[in-house]
Order: structure tokens, then sequence, then C-alpha cells
């Protein structure tokens, strides 16, 4: 760097979702995309009712308090619970302009989702809103380039592709983090737990306790 230039600032992480329970496969996302993108730091931010989808099986005070257990001993990687506080519109576009208020407009923000998310982008509120805001990773796994995507969101794809990964602007790209597949979902764990097992093992000690201590997932819940 050359003298007297500022330093760039250091770019943040964010992953939301419903975290019903929070699993290794989220914790596995988080620290990917905190490593591969060198961000000083990776929020997870457990959303209240998704505006597209039933709601979570637990609290928002439950997942809450599993996600804090998981990311506990992560370096790197905090909970923001803005999306679970009354008034929240649970939508993507809604968080990003106020974190985005929050940082300033030179720190890079990078938005995590998966590759279905992103073939369905073009149904999300506000959705051509997202790239003023942040920077999208996509959690792409393999056989990702044969997804078909929408018109609209794959001439966004071809055209806003990062090429540079040294100089990331504060928002508007777009990057595939290619993971290996996690064979484990939200789902068969909470049929898991129900059933009395461990949660197929995808749970952190902490919160596997939190689940047995709370009753948490029981058959009549699911």
């Amino acid at each position: 760097m050359s003298a007297g230039k500022p330093a760039r600032p250091a770019g943040i992480g964010l992953y939301g979702g419903t975290f019903d329970p929070i699993h290794s496969a989220h914790l596995r996302l988080a620290c990917a995309l905190r490593d591969e993108l060198a961000l000083d730091s990776v929020r997870l931010i457990p959303s209240g009712v998704p505006p597209h989808r039933p709601p979570p099986h637990a609290s928002a005070v439950h997942r809450l308090a599993m996600a804090r257990l998981a990311v506990a001993d992560e370096p790197g990687l905090d909970i923001d619970a803005r999306e679970l506080a009354p008034g929240a519109s649970g939508y993507t576009v809604d968080t990003l302009a106020a974190l985005r208020r929050e940082v300033g407009p030179s720190r890079p923000l990078w938005w995590l989702i998966g590759a279905d998310q992103l073939a369905g982008l073009d149904r999300w509120h506000r959705w051509q809103d997202l790239l003023t805001l942040a920077n999208l990773a996509v959690a792409a796994r393999p056989g990702f380039g044969t997804l078909p995507l929408p018109p609209a969101v794959d001439a966004l794809w071809q055209s806003r592709q990062a090429t540079d990964f040294a100089n990331f602007p504060a928002a508007g790209r777009i990057r595939a983090l290619t993971l290996s597949p996690v064979d484990v979902s939200a789902t068969a764990i909470r049929a898991d737990l129900a059933a009395g097992g461990d949660g197929l093992g995808a749970l952190p000690p902490a919160v596997l306790g939190y689940i047995r201590r709370h009753r948490l997932y029981r058959i009549e819940s699911i």
C-alpha cells in the first residue's frame, strides 16, 4: 500500500436464515464465506417470520439462543438479531438498507445465498435493489452451472460476476463459493430429534444440550 493511502475497510459477511435449528452445514457455510473472502466478520441473521415460507418450528427466543451458542467458539462469527425485533419486515432489502446506513457507503457487504435462492431471486421483494446495497456470495454446489436461471437473473449473473478478487467494491458484484455437498437438512434433523435421536450428529453439543433442556422439536411440534 502506498504511503498516505487509506486502508480499505474490511468486508462483512451476512447470512440469513431461520436456523431452526442451527446446524453444522450452517456453520460450514459461514466459515467458508469468512475464509474465502477474508472477511472481518460474518453475521448470522436469524429471521422472524419469513414472508414466503411457513413459520419456524421453534420460537424466535429459542432460535436466537441456539444461534448464539453455536457461534460462541467460532472466531469471526457473530449473531445479528435485528430481524427478530418487533416491526421488522423480514425482507432482505430492508435489512441490507439498515446495515448499509450503519456501516457507511464504502465497507463491502456480502450477502450469502444458496443456488436455489439465486434461481428464485426475481421473486424477492425489490430484488433489483439488492446489489445496490451489497455483493452476493452464492453457495454453489457441483452441477450449479446447469441450473436454469430466469432471464433477468441470468443477465445479472453474467454481468455482475466478480473477476478481481483483490479489489471488491462495497456492493454490486456476485461471486460463487464452490462447496462440496453436505447431506443434512433442518427438516431431517427435526425429524430425528422428534424420534429421540441426536439430530443426526449435525448439532453443536451446546445446541443439542439446549434443545434437550427445553424439550424442543418434540413429536407434537413437528
